[in-house]
């Protein structure tokens, strides 16, 4: 195990969240290596500064009667007129048939994008908090990949990218316009890339784009059904190099 390895398992193993043999492996790092091993100290004495700390904050009741009293007034509703009904039965017509089809996707207008690119920052950074980065950490794709089956309608795809200079560590679930889908986390040196992966209706490939938002690089692309967003403090050229990567082999995969 590598120290870049070790540093990221090192929170789950405070935590409590690593299995036993992953356990063994980092306590027998820090054993041997005296960087980690201060490290680990480190944090936990900041997990130990945490608990004895009050944080929790009870906000006045005065501010609640604020907020109750700043909030409109329900107002009365007019009896529904025979269009009205019509349509809300059209309308639940559709969203049946929808639903009848088994699928499950989600619609990217163009409008919606800055608000999901918002949504995948947001959820980028709750990731970063101690003990939130993943919910099954491995190095390996075989580990990683089957975690996922029976969680999610499509199962994200899981790509070693070790050699290429991207190490896999794990992944977890995540929430990305109101729902469920999948993120694969990766890193580069002490940089974390996620990868938030979810299923679309629109099978139609997207070439990848490059944006930021709130100082992170975002490269968005879709791919056979699944819209991609990887998320990362890197330099965009690395994120690219990153997303390049990934669908070089996701390519080779699909040809092999």
């Amino acid at each position: 195990m590598t120290c870049e390895e070790a540093e990221v398992l090192i929170h789950a193993l405070i935590d409590g969240e690593l299995d036993a043999g992953h356990a063994r492996e980092v306590e027998a790092h820090v054993e041997g290596c005296a960087h980690c091993a201060a490290l680990m100290k480190e944090y936990q004495e900041i997990r130990q500064a945490i608990a004895e700390s009050d944080l929790r904050y009870k906000a006045p009741l005065e501010l609640r009667r604020k907020i109750e009293k700043s909030l409109p007034q329900p107002q009365a509703q007019a009896a529904p007129t025979r269009r009205s009904v019509l349509r809300g039965f059209a309308l639940g017509s559709a969203v049946s048939a929808m639903a009848a089809t088994g699928l499950v996707a989600i619609v990217l207008r163009n409008d919606d994008e800055q608000r999901i690119e918002n949504e995948v920052v947001s959820a980028h950074l709750r990731s970063l908090q101690a003990g939130h980065l993943t919910d099954v950490i491995s190095t390996d794709q075989h580990t990683v990949k089957p975690w996922f089956n029976g969680k999610l309608d499509v199962s994200p795809p899981v790509i070693d990218l070790t050699a290429q200079g991207f190490t896999l560590i794990g992944g977890r679930l995540d929430y990305v316009n109101a729902r469920e889908i999948g993120a694969v986390v990766y890193k580069r040196r002490q940089h974390v890339i996620n990868l938030f992966v979810a299923q679309t209706a629109n099978t139609e490939r997207k070439t990848a784009k490059i944006s930021t938002l709130q100082g992170f690089n975002i490269r968005r692309w879709s791919d056979r059904g699944l819209n991609y967003w990887a998320v990362s403090d890197l330099g965009a050229d690395e994120l690219s190099e990153f997303g390049d990567k990934f669908e070089g082999a996701m390519r080779a995969n699909k040809e092999g």
